[in-house]
């Protein structure tokens, strides 16, 4: 599948304390010092052999660069429905097309601050999706990627968890995907 184009331009939903939308950012603008809470979402892709995909961060990210991670994540745009944004996300993301898509952990939750001081702060759906084809990166948002069974990967988010996102190491502690 083609890969979409993203623009610093987008913007992110901007929510209240309680998780109701209060209006919107630049995307640009919403993650810095100060990160208002805004809405995003993560995403766990499985192949048909029960694999997980953890993709490595490009070295441009503005944030955790180079860090080990989930398949993908990202933000909806206001207005835009989560489960096509979740879609939108992995064709750019990783060109792949998922064949199907369930909420896993909808209350996740978190704020943590990297190396930079950059703040994300975000109320974060969390999906589990299952794709069948090999993924495509796009070099700006993924540098590497690898297949790995959960169990594995779970056990290697608790050995080493500075070497992981902060997402991801408080996602394996909840989902029940790393626990089977």
């Amino acid at each position: 599948m083609q890969q979409t184009t993203e623009t610093v331009e987008d913007e992110v939903v901007l929510l209240d304390e309680s998780g109701a939308p209060i209006g919107r950012a630049p995307k640009s603008a919403a993650h810095g010092p100060d990160t208002a809470l805004h809405l995003a979402f993560s995403c766990h892709v499985v192949n048909p052999i029960g694999e997980v995909l953890v993709t490595r961060r490009a070295t441009t990210k503005q944030t955790w660069p180079g860090v080990w991670t989930n398949s993908f994540c990202g933000h909806p745009k206001p207005a835009e429905p989560l489960l096509h944004a979740v879609h939108r996300r992995a064709d750019h993301e990783l060109g792949l097309d998922l064949e199907s898509v369930e909420l896993a952990l909808p209350l996740f939750r978190y704020r943590a601050t990297d190396a930079n001081g950059v703040v994300e702060n975000e109320v974060c759906p969390v999906y589990v999706a299952v794709a069948s084809g090999q993924p495509d990166p796009n070099p700006r948002e993924v540098v590497e990627y690898r297949w790995v069974e959960p169990r594995a990967l779970a056990t290697a988010v608790e050995a080493t968890p500075w070497a992981f996102s902060p997402w991801l190491v408080l996602q394996a502690r909840e989902l029940e995907l790393f626990r089977a």
